[in-house]
């Protein structure tokens, strides 16, 4: 596994990055006070950016916390979640929505007490139009039943439409962004996409940003939007 995709949360609990992510866990808790949130979907600017990174330390850090959890691997076009977890991809969420296979052989369980995981499965020719249909929409009205908090990574918003389909199938929005990568107009655009689909932005997640120079250290930042 490479550094940049470690699962800190599990691995160095007490470290700065570990605290970050539990704290992360912290405010999305208090972001709807009014409005259980059950669903939430993490998406970035674009690609390498660490939103899977990410997303499967959030779904640790909510594990840990006692929570029931499924984190799905909705990027169909570059799966990575389940090489976190050391995972097969196969049947995993496109077998699902083609018909090829039941919830139940997809909803693998991980060494963390309390989180499964649905990997994105073989890539399909379709991905949009997968995450947009009726099977999808049943399967996270589903999840929702069954899980305390069920996390969707998905794909780069710019990059292709996938996002913004299944931000309106959510209850919020998490947008990850790559501290000095991210230039500001393109993060602009990233917003207004999510916006032009109403979708319910939680919050921003500025990742890698430098704590200290001498020491080297980097963490994870939630800024609500």
């Amino acid at each position: 596994m490479t550094p940049e995709r470690q699962l800190v949360v599990e691995d160095d609990p007490k470290s700065v990055g570990s605290e970050a992510f539990r704290t992360l866990r912290t405010n999305l808790q208090f972001t709807s006070p009014d409005r259980e949130l059950r669903t939430v979907l993490l998406t970035s600017a674009g690609p390498e950016e660490g939103k899977s990174t990410v997303s499967a330390n959030l779904a640790v850090a909510a594990a840990q916390s006692g929570q029931n959890v499924v984190l799905v691997g909705c990027d169909l076009r570059k799966p990575v979640v389940h090489s976190v977890f050391g995972l097969t991809n196969a049947p995993g969420l496109t077998a699902y929505l083609t018909g090829q296979a039941e919830q139940e052989q997809i909803l693998l369980p991980t060494r963390v007490k309390g989180l499964r995981v649905i990997p994105s499965g073989p890539i399909p020719p379709n991905p949009s139009e997968l995450l947009h249909s009726r099977a999808m929409k049943e399967l996270l009205a589903d999840l929702a039943q069954q899980a305390d908090l069920v996390l969707l990574d998905a794909a780069p918003i710019i990059a292709v439409t996938d996002a913004a389909v299944l931000a309106t199938l959510v209850d919020g929005v998490v947008l990850v962004l790559a501290a000095h990568k991210v230039p500001r107009d393109v993060a602009i655009h990233a917003k207004t996409l999510l916006e032009r689909v109403n979708a319910r932005i939680l919050g921003v997640v500025l990742n890698g940003v430098r704590l200290d120079k001498k020491r080297d250290q980097y963490y994870y930042y939630s800024e609500g939007s």
